[in-house]
């Protein structure tokens, strides 16, 4: 986020924008490639004892390596909270929290943000239906707007968490979102009107059981934080971690903090790390296709997105690794890669950074679809825009030299793809600038910047202009 924005300006974007997060704003239907759809076909059933664990040092108890993120619960139209405006489908979310209990998973991450500020109440209902001490729970003060900044609001914040999550006591509690916003907007957040010391106190009395935080963006923070670390006692973080991030965090994006450093200064003080992320928005899932072929055939019973979980789950002091789980094969894969864990080795590590150094090449915009941007004053829909882009340019198929054999198909493509995946109302040409979106990204993109590129790159191809297209 810019350092120069004025704090009470910053307050009431930073107000506007996560209000947008809870109320997702575009229709999302179910989309996987064609390449997910058949390795989902091709599912083996999970077995339902031999998930792996790790212990949590504080509590000696075991935590399931696979962590479900209740961000993305499905909807009755058959899409995601995250994405359509229809109803949680609770039916359909009771029916993966069970099938998620058999095999294994006990640690389920909601937030007062999440699914348009619906996700704690349908998990809570979920989980209610089994033994208390059957799973832990993971929530968030998702204190973003202006108006629950206050003492008595973020307060208010934590009490209802408890009452829709159906408990008297929260198993991991995090401070949501640190560094975005720098080091003023942590301060204003959580140490100025003493709710740092508050969710101590609570943790003293028990309706805390782990405190921790979730870190994206000032690196300023983090290392703000740690260093309170004697102080508070931190019991966990949470982090962005994969293979891409692992070395090229900040190349992607220079406000981005490499996940070597961030999990290193975790295991220096003995703290378990929780991981976010893992196949980072989807891209480690649609991954090139020529990529996606020398996967297979190092292993072919592997699906794309298990190397991703795999290398997550690897390090030892990870607690357990987050995955929004919309769909039972999505659930299914996942348990795959963890029940049990098939340890990343050295061979494959090495695979893999040569796969992130491939991908780092492409140059992809870091977008990983939160839709923490929106809405878009203007109407423009910003992480679709970034999707299409994306998708194209991932697949090499990008119409960039008008004299090549390829290039009429290629526009038409891409031109055509667009319009399906965006309407035309809502491309990047109707974006003028006004710049409300960019203190909101956690991946720190200059959004008007990159829509006003896509959009001149696309009028150009609309005009069918000749020579080399860059």
């Amino acid at each position: 986020m810019a350092k120069d924005i004025q704090r009470r300006d910053f307050l009431k974007r930073f107000g506007a924008g996560m209000a947008a997060t809870a109320a997702a704003l575009v229709a999302c239907k179910r989309s996987e490639s064609t390449q997910a759809v058949e390795e989902y076909k091709q599912q083996q059933e999970p077995p339902t004892d031999k998930m792996t664990y790790r212990l949590n040092p504080k509590t000696q108890e075991k935590v399931s390596l696979l962590g479900y993120g209740m961000m993305r619960l499905p909807t009755t139209d058959g899409g995601s909270a995250r994405g359509s405006e229809a109803p949680i489908d609770q039916e359909q979310v009771n029916r993966l929290v069970d099938y998620a209990l058999e095999h294994g998973v006990n640690y389920f991450d909601t937030s007062p943000a999440y699914c348009r500020g619906e996700s704690e109440t349908a998990t809570g209902i979920a989980l209610s239906r089994h033994p208390r001490n059957s799973y832990f729970i993971a929530t968030k003060l998702s204190n973003f707007n202006e108006q629950t900044w206050s003492r008595k609001a973020s307060i208010e914040m934590f009490e209802n968490s408890l009452r829709a999550l159906r408990t008297d006591y929260i198993d991991y509690y995090l401070l949501h979102g640190c560094g975005m916003g720098g080091m003023e907007a942590y301060k204003g957040r959580y140490e100025d009107n003493g709710m740092l010391d508050w969710c101590i106190e609570q943790r003293r009395r028990g309706r805390i059981r782990n405190l921790g935080f979730s870190y994206h963006g000032d690196i300023a923070v983090f290392d703000y934080l740690l260093s309170r670390h004697d102080e508070v006692h931190w019991d966990f973080v949470q982090i962005e971690l994969n293979y891409l991030d692992w070395d090229y965090a900040n190349e992607i994006n220079e406000r981005n903090t490499d996940a070597r450093y961030l999990y290193g200064e975790l295991q220096k003080r003995g703290i378990p790390s929780v991981i976010m992320e893992p196949l980072l928005g989807g891209r480690l899932a649609n991954v090139p296709q020529y990529l996606v072929e020398e996967m297979k055939r190092r292993d072919p019973e592997a699906s794309v997105a298990s190397w991703a979980f795999r290398y997550a789950g690897t390090p030892e002091g990870v607690l357990t690794v987050l995955s929004g789980m919309t769909f039972m094969e999505h659930l299914k894969d996942n348990l795959l890669s963890y029940c049990p864990l098939r340890p990343v080795t050295k061979e494959e590590e090495t695979f893999l950074y040569d796969v992130a150094r491939q991908i780092v090449d492409v140059e992809l915009i870091p977008c990983n679809d939160c839709k923490y941007c929106m809405p878009c004053p203007y109407g423009v829909d910003i992480p679709g825009v970034f999707v299409h882009y994306n998708k194209v340019k991932n697949q090499g198929r990008l119409p960039l030299d008008a004299q090549s054999p390829e290039y009429r198909r290629l526009r038409r493509e891409y031109l055509v793809g667009q319009d399906r995946s965006v309407p035309r109302l809502r491309q990047a040409a109707h974006c003028i600038g006004c710049g409300q979106c960019k203190p909101h990204c956690p991946q720190n993109i200059d959004i008007p910047t990159e829509l006003h590129r896509i959009d001149a790159f696309a009028e150009k191809v609309r005009q069918d202009s000749h020579g080399k297209m860059v």
